[in-house]
């Protein structure tokens, strides 16, 4: 079902370049629409994330836009569980000067109806001058849809995971074009138990450790399955912590009591596999596991709803052991970004592609997974 625009137009469309003034005019009214929203803070997020001036700024990190072109067609297969993840990938293809085919969750969320909403409202308006290159579809798993949307595209963006990826790339490409996958990635968090205990604002760190896990059930993939103590006081700053966050969680978490089954079925299934002991908490709204020893097969039994591995480490190379391929982002709170240049360039682990500050391990990048996007979905026309 299209909800914006028509395939067919869209698929022979004429690529833009990237950041072209057209381009930044919409969203900057984009922003202003969704900005103001109150409920749904992550539509709010998004829109203050494409404001012009924030995008002009990153349009300041490209010093050869004026010989690129977007690649053509992007065709966008988005996760069901992440709501504003379709927002952020159509803007990255329309940035980048490309026409998009945009495969928006089947369930039905409140805030993918205000998103899409708000730009039906601006390409049925004075920005009319990009429905061509605005497509959103809505359809269920389908290999017909799949190869429809597949033949057409000079780019396919593949979000989801594992088996989402070996579905979609059943069906064939262009002969030049390529997939840009998002794999099934964990992420991690490091906490400095001794900077921790100096902070004056615990409230603060609690909430923005909470939306950097509570706030998407530790669904995305860039919330921290296993939190990482180091520093000489790790056994107060852990009750400290878990208090303020146990505080936090009970007044704004919902949990049912099918949760609670699951996280203690995880709870069995970590245990059968892995060294692991049961911390006793007051209540389920946090499962905590302490980790005897830790590898990167620890984060396959990982769970959400608050369900969260945990190990004490005296150094930060004592980490390698679990930044296998698949570790996507590092968070963190009392460690420097010396501190972690360091350990990247000296250890040069396979995984880590962002390491981010706690609480902004949600915020998007132009650059992710590793891959600069606005490069690789635009193409340099070279003038000799």
């Amino acid at each position: 079902m299209q909800i914006i625009g028509n395939w067919e137009d869209t698929a022979n469309t004429a690529p833009l370049l990237p950041f072209s003034d057209s381009i930044l005019a919409f969203f900057n009214e984009l922003s202003k629409q969704l900005i103001k929203e109150r409920k749904y803070t992550d539509v709010a997020t998004f829109g203050f994330w494409c404001r012009k001036a924030s995008l002009i700024k990153e349009k300041a990190n490209y010093d050869d836009l004026d010989k690129r072109l977007g690649r053509g067609v992007v065709f966008h297969s988005t996760p069901s569980n992440v709501p504003v993840n379709f927002a952020f990938s159509f803007a990255v293809g329309l940035l980048a000067g490309n026409a998009n085919i945009v495969r928006i969750p089947s369930k039905d969320f409140a805030q993918v109806r205000i998103i899409v909403d708000a730009i039906k409202t601006l390409v049925n308006g004075k920005h009319s001058n990009l429905v061509p290159y605005i497509c959103f579809v809505k359809y269920p798993s389908d290999r017909k849809m799949h190869d429809l949307f597949s033949s057409v595209c000079d780019v396919r963006i593949i979000w989801g995971g594992d088996n989402t990826i070996n579905e979609l790339r059943e069906s064939p490409l262009k002969p030049k074009a390529f997939d840009l996958t998002f794999a099934d990635r964990y992420s991690i968090a490091i906490i400095n138990t001794d900077e921790y205990l100096k902070a004056q604002d615990k409230k603060r760190i609690a909430q923005d450790f909470y939306n950097d896990t509570y706030f998407t059930d530790q669904n995305a993939c860039t919330t921290p399955g296993i939190i990482f103590w180091i520093g000489n006081s790790k056994d107060i700053a852990k009750n400290v912590f878990w208090e303020n966050v146990h505080q936090l969680v009970k007044a704004k978490y919902a949990l049912v009591p099918i949760q609670s089954v699951n996280k203690l079925s995880a709870f069995y299934n970590a245990a059968i596999n892995a060294s692991v002991e049961l911390i006793d908490t007051i209540d389920n709204y946090i499962t905590r596991l302490n980790v005897y020893k830790v590898n990167s097969e620890l984060m396959n039994l990982r769970y959400n709803s608050g369900f969260f591995f945990e190990h004490d480490i005296n150094k930060l190379d004592d980490i390698l052991p679990i930044c296998g391929e698949r570790l996507q982002t590092l968070t963190y709170y009392g460690l420097t970004t010396k501190e972690i240049i360091s350990f990247i360039t000296t250890q040069r682990p396979k995984g880590i592609d962002r390491a981010v500050p706690m609480g902004k391990s949600m915020d998007f990048s132009l650059t992710w997974d590793g891959y600069d996007l606005i490069r690789q979905l635009s193409r340099k026309v070279q003038v000799l």
